[in-house]
């Protein structure tokens, strides 16, 4: 075999390697597997970009690069090929998601805001100051972590949900809700200590 017939074939086999987004598209949309995970290589690099630059924090874009192709999975009976492109429709899924996850970071912070107001117009009730410090360092603690850890721990403190409640209530595996439970609060920890030290030193 000459080198010319080599190259040939050494294209050939990579094109058949590669398939393209049509045949992607087909795929996804009748539930394989396989076509999917294909579909994650071509595309997660740039939504995780693109959530990376909007949201400018990389737990928060995992998070979402994770909603997206989840999103996409569970709603690919709804992709339709003759308004765009596979790319496109999964970066239109992106931009929603990242709008989400914008909103759900203003309502955090309006939930911090409104806590530190109370704590003003009350704080002539409260027996320690301290106390006041330490439940916005909480919250802003919490408002930081990524969305399942966040949850987790939300329905743990807030709902006094135990971690098996907490499974069954979301669909969780309980080994899952444990290590969200156990890194959520750690992240906390090493939150709360950093406001302290801050505050400390202000």
């Amino acid at each position: 075999m000459t080198t010319n017939t080599r190259s040939a074939g050494v294209r050939t086999e990579a094109a058949e390697e590669t398939p393209c987004d049509d045949e992607l598209a087909r795929g996804l949309c009748a539930a394989d597997e396989t076509a999917f995970a294909a579909v994650y290589r071509r595309w997660g690099a740039l939504v995780h970009t693109m959530a990376t630059r909007s949201l400018g924090d990389a737990h928060e874009a995992e998070d979402v690069t994770q909603q997206v192709f989840l999103g996409a999975w569970r709603g690919r009976d709804g992709y339709r090929p003759e308004r765009g492109p596979l790319g496109a429709w999964l970066v239109g899924i992106a931009r929603r998601k990242i709008i989400d996850a914008l909103s759900a970071r203003t309502r955090r912070l309006t939930l911090i805001d409104s806590m530190v107001s109370d704590a003003d117009v009350h704080r002539h009730e409260v027996a320690a100051p301290d106390d006041v410090l330490d439940r916005v360092l909480l919250v802003d603690a919490l408002s930081r972590l990524p969305r399942h850890q966040r949850e987790v721990l939300c329905m743990a403190f807030y709902e006094d949900l135990t971690q098996a409640q907490i499974a069954e209530h979301t669909g969780i595996p309980l080994g899952t809700v444990k290590s969200h439970t156990r890194r959520g609060l750690h992240r906390l920890r090493e939150g709360i200590e950093r406001g302290r030290a801050a505050e400390n030193t202000a």
